[in-house]
C-alpha cells in the first residue's frame, strides 16, 4: 500500500499539532531508518479526555472508552513521525507499538484497549501497519492518564 497520506484523507483523519513534551524529552527520534516516538498521551485538542485507572465499575475509565483513547494516542504518535520525517509516505512499515493501560487491579482487558491503536494502524497503513506489540497494565501514567502508546516505525 502506498499513499498512506492519501489514505489519511480517504478516512476523514486530520493529524493533530504534535503535542509538546510534559518533561525532558522529545516527541521522536530519528536514528539510522526508524523513528522512535516517545509515549504518547491520548491529548485532544491540547487536554487528556479523561484521567483515572481502567476498568469495569464506578468512577473507572470503560474499556470502550480506553480504546477510543489509545487511537488518539496513535495519532499523536503519528503526528510526532510526521513532523520528523515531512510525510507518512516515507513509511515503509510499523515495526512495534507498546501500549500502556493504566488498570485497575481487577482489570485484565489491556489487549482489548491497546487493539483500538493497532486496528487504526491497520485502516491507515495495511499490511505495512501489521507489528509486533505489547499491552502492558500498570498502576498509574504521566498526568494520570488512562492509556501511553510508543511506537517504532521504519522508513525509506
Amino acid at each position: 500500500m502506498a499513499g498512506f497520506e492519501a489514505r489519511l484523507a480517504e478516512l476523514g483523519i486530520d493529524l493533530p499539532e504534535v503535542a509538546p513534551p510534559v518533561a525532558a524529552y522529545v516527541p521522536a527520534l530519528v536514528t539510522g531508518s526508524y523513528v522512535y516516538t516517545s509515549g504518547q498521551l491520548p491529548f485532544i485538542a491540547g487536554a487528556l479526555p479523561a484521567t483515572g485507572k481502567v476498568g469495569d465499575g464506578h468512577g473507572l475509565v470503560p474499556a470502550d472508552d480506553a480504546k477510543e483513547y489509545a487511537r488518539a494516542c496513535v495519532l499523536n504518535g503519528l503526528a510526532a513521525v510526521r513532523a520528523e520525517l515531512g510525510s507518512l509516505d516515507r513509511v515503509r512499515r510499523i515495526v512495534k507499538l507498546v501500549g500502556f493501560v493504566a488498570s485497575d487491579p481487577s482489570f485484565t482487558g489491556q489487549p482489548g484497549v491497546v487493539n483500538g491503536a493497532s486496528e487504526l494502524l491497520g485502516e491507515i497503513f495495511g499490511e505495512a501497519g501489521r507489528h509486533a506489540r505489547s499491552a502492558v497494565g500498570v498502576a498509574v501514567l504521566p498526568l494520570d492518564a488512562p492509556v501511553e502508546v510508543e511506537l517504532v516505525v521504519e522508513f525509506a
